[in-house]
């Protein structure tokens, strides 16, 4: 009788991914020059607090209206090779895939989510050392008990791993740190 197989070891998802994910302007999601346009930015940090340089996040919200439905064919890709070039600079699809620089920093422009409740952007991190991407949300404010189901069921010091600091010009600093003290919040789907 044969021996069993075993299954395989999970694979670290990064930072193998850095070469051909990533496309130009992918943290562009609003229009350039749209007047309602916010930044959310912030830095990658491990366990030590250290940056890392080459994690790459996705982001995913709701337009201003609320519809999740994003702009379809927004992606303009090359004719020749079929590949993207990037967005087509006018349509919003409440995407975004952006890499962390050498500095571990990233940005995102987009338009105020306009879901249901607190606004938030929807994070997915992919980075190296972790065996699973991670889900996590960047909330641009906070609200009194009650306001949202995820907030509400955090106390408070881990409730504030999820509310984006806001800043001057329409910006919020969200770091996600993916272990250690202040470790983020991240999500679990089934």
């Amino acid at each position: 009788m044969p021996e069993p197989l075993l299954p395989t070891p999970s694979h670290t998802v990064g930072p193998f991914y850095g070469y051909a994910l990533p496309f130009p302007e992918g943290g562009q999601v609003a229009p350039k020059g749209h007047p309602d346009q916010i930044t959310l930015h912030g830095y990658v940090l491990d366990g030590e607090g250290d940056p890392i340089p080459d994690a790459l996040l996705e982001f995913w919200h709701a337009a201003p209206d609320g519809s999740l439905k994003g702009a379809p064919g927004s992606m303009r890709r090359d004719p020749v090779t079929g590949g993207y070039l990037g967005r087509n600079g006018t349509d919003f699809t409440g995407f975004g895939r952006v890499a962390t620089d050498a500095d571990g920093h990233y940005a995102l422009y987009t338009l105020p989510p306009g879901n249901a409740g607190l606004p938030y952007i929807s994070v997915c991190v992919f980075a190296r050392g972790l065996l699973h991407h991670l889900y996590t949300r960047a909330y641009l404010a906070d609200g009194p008990r009650g306001a949202d189901p995820v907030l509400d069921s955090l106390p408070p010091e881990r409730r504030a791993t999820l509310v984006a600091q806001a800043g001057e010009r329409r910006t919020y600093r969200f770091d996600i740190r993916l272990q250690g003290e202040g470790e983020t919040v991240f999500l679990e789907f089934q």
